[in-house]
């Protein structure tokens, strides 16, 4: 079972985020699966139209967006999934207008599956770098360098 829900895992990453093919959610999520993700308001949003939205928001300000899966570790019903992300800034994220600019994202997903789809997801990734790589947060200098 394992390596079906990796299987699973991987075709979100290829299908819906490296090729756009949004109406894939529909076979992977479930209905009412939980997405936790610190980064969203609430901290949470769910089942497959909260995934499309999710993925229409990021694929929108990052037209051109393209995951790698790194690595994957997979034990029961649980998959984890080590991801980088690069994409040019070309549309409106959270308010902040394009920038044009270039973003390599790490991240890492802990999806749980029943019965072959994904019912809930824990997702973890560098915000705080991407938001510095547009320019819109500054990074920190180290103590005794110049700014």
């Amino acid at each position: 079972m394992s390596e079906q829900n990796k299987a699973l895992a991987r075709r979100s990453v290829e299908e819906v985020w490296n090729q756009g093919k949004l109406e894939v959610i529909d076979e992977l999520v479930a209905e009412g699966a939980n997405f936790h993700d610190p980064n969203v308001p609430g901290g949470k949003f769910t089942g497959p139209q909260g995934y499309r939205q999710f993925v229409e928001i990021y694929r929108g300000a990052f037209p051109d967006v393209h995951l790698t899966v790194n690595d994957q570790i997979a034990e029961g019903d649980k998959v984890v999934t080590r991801w980088t992300a690069t994409g040019t800034h070309k549309g409106s994220l959270m308010g902040i207008p394009a920038t044009n600019k270039q973003s390599t994202v790490t991240g890492t997903d802990i999806g749980r599956y029943a019965e072959g789809k994904l019912v809930e997801e824990w997702v973890s990734y560098d915000m705080l770098g991407m938001l510095q790589q547009l320019g819109v947060v500054p990074t920190l200098t180290p103590a005794g360098a110049s700014a």
